[in-house]
């Protein structure tokens, strides 16, 4: 440990109870990587708040030591959003994770960083209420702010800053602002609710949330539609889109996919393309959309459609989309799973696969294509072996085309994993000149880039 390492943990000793502060080298290696191929990193040190002003503390020590800050949930991301490439301090969240206040008849929940996506959908239950953002991993309410996450919902109920009514944000210096209030809408002020969601850790630290939620449905139907291909499933959901149906989940897995659930999941889905569907409703409603559901299919020659309604079927149903990262890195052991994340225009999305599955087979890497469909947004799944270069190069080539590709089409190179290290160099090409503005408030408010600095931009 330098002397430097060593002042700054007895000044946070000075303001944290001494097991909140860690140096520990276990402790350390879980906190200097994610989900994603990126390499690993490790912090100096590792700090553990339990409240606002704990956090408020720590940035104040950061910030006249300039000493870099990495916020951390539990490292689910997938760019390397909370790898601390400057070392530093790791704050981890997950002593704060209380649900601090739900209001039913305001449709709101308020929250610490810490609690996770399946803490709180259990909490809410108990009032007939849900919150609707599904990232697939149960990652914490702090993380999927910070990235922007969504998932399967997003079609119905929207990404993670169409939830975020208000945030406690700690800022660089150790301040504490809000950026929302509790009103469903406000013409007061900049939108900085829209500015700090997605910002990565960037500008400053969420020690509270307030969030929307819904009530649960009255019907909730799963269905499964297979495709001769993948251009004709991808028209049937535009075609979808436009007659106005309010679907609840629309899902692409390609065949190879399918494939890969099929073995992990002991299932014998035809091995073609295929959307994974779920209406929510009431029953009259939903029997209706299912009915104008199965003609338009018919329209983009259909091959099959499978209707489940109760909750085992389901399950088992949606099982196979969500188990797929586990499917592949179960089939290809020893390699490591890389997930692409472009998102275009939905008229555009159909030739925006196509060319993917083609440089995908081009470039030889094994993997597979899935989508949230309904909102323009695709995986590219690629398993590869860590120590090979050559994979490493081909992924890299696949990723960039892929990107080009969607941005050239008015597109952007990530709809839900954040920027991280991973999709920096495309920023540039991405925002153009509105980059600079983004620059300028990063250094109003972070004027040491102290706060996970190296993500999203370079300063």
């Amino acid at each position: 440990m330098t002397i430097a390492v060593e002042l700054i943990v007895n000044q946070l000793k000075q303001v944290l109870v001494e097991d909140q502060v860690s140096t520990n080298e276990t402790v350390r290696q879980l906190h200097g990587k994610d989900e994603s191929h990126h390499a690993m990193s490790l912090p100096d040190i590792v700090v553990f708040p339990r409240s606002t002003a704990d956090v408020s503390a720590i940035l104040k020590i950061a910030h006249a030591q300039f000493v870099p800050v990495v916020p951390f949930g539990v490292g689910s991301s997938l760019e390397g959003n909370a790898i601390p490439i400057s070392h530093g301090i790791s704050i981890d969240f997950s002593e704060m994770n209380a649900i601090l206040e739900v209001r039913p008849d305001d449709l709101l929940v308020k929250v610490q960083p810490g609690v996770t996506r399946s803490q709180l959908n259990k909490e809410l239950k108990k009032h007939g209420l849900q919150f609707t953002v599904d990232p697939g991993a149960d990652a914490t309410l702090g993380g999927m702010a910070a990235t922007n996450a969504s998932g399967t919902t997003a079609v119905r109920y929207g990404v993670m800053r169409d939830q975020v009514r208000d945030l406690e944000v700690v800022l660089a210096d150790g301040s504490v602002i809000h950026t929302g209030n509790l009103a469903a809408k406000s013409s007061s002020g900049y939108h900085l609710n829209g500015l700090f969601v997605g910002s990565e850790g960037t500008l400053g630290c969420f020690t509270e949330l307030t969030l929307k939620v819904y009530g649960i449905p009255e019907f909730v139907t799963a269905g499964r539609a297979v495709f001769d291909t993948v251009g004709d499933a991808v028209s049937a959901v535009t075609a979808l889109l436009q007659a106005g149906i309010a679907i609840g989940r629309v899902e692409l897995v390609d065949e190879a996919s399918i494939k890969q659930a099929n073995i992990y999941n002991d299932t014998s889905f035809n091995e073609k393309p295929t959307l994974f569907l779920e209406f929510h409703g009431n029953e009259a409603g939903m029997h209706a959309d299912i009915a104008f559901t199965t003609e338009i299919f018919e329209d983009f020659h259909c091959l099959s459609v499978e209707f489940e309604q109760d909750t085992a079927s389901r399950n088992k149903l949606w099982e196979a989309r969500h188990s797929l990262a586990y499917a592949y890195i179960h089939a290809y052991p020893g390699k490591k799973l890389m997930s692409t994340d472009v998102c275009v225009p939905i008229s555009m999305l159909a030739e925006t696969i196509l060319y993917a599955r083609e440089q995908l087979d081009h470039v030889g890497l094994a993997g597979g294509i899935v989508g949230h469909v309904g909102d323009g947004n695709f995986h590219a799944l690629l398993m590869l072996n860590p120590n090979d270069k050559e994979e490493q190069a081909k992924a890299n080539r696949f990723n960039e085309q892929i990107v080009q590709y969607a941005l050239l089409r008015g597109g952007t190179c990530t709809g839900e994993h954040g920027v991280g290290i991973g999709k920096m160099k495309y920023q540039a090409t991405e925002h153009g000149t509105s980059l600079a503005v983004m620059k300028s408030i990063k250094a109003a408010l972070d004027p040491h880039n102290i706060m996970n600095p190296g993500k999203i931009f370079n300063l």
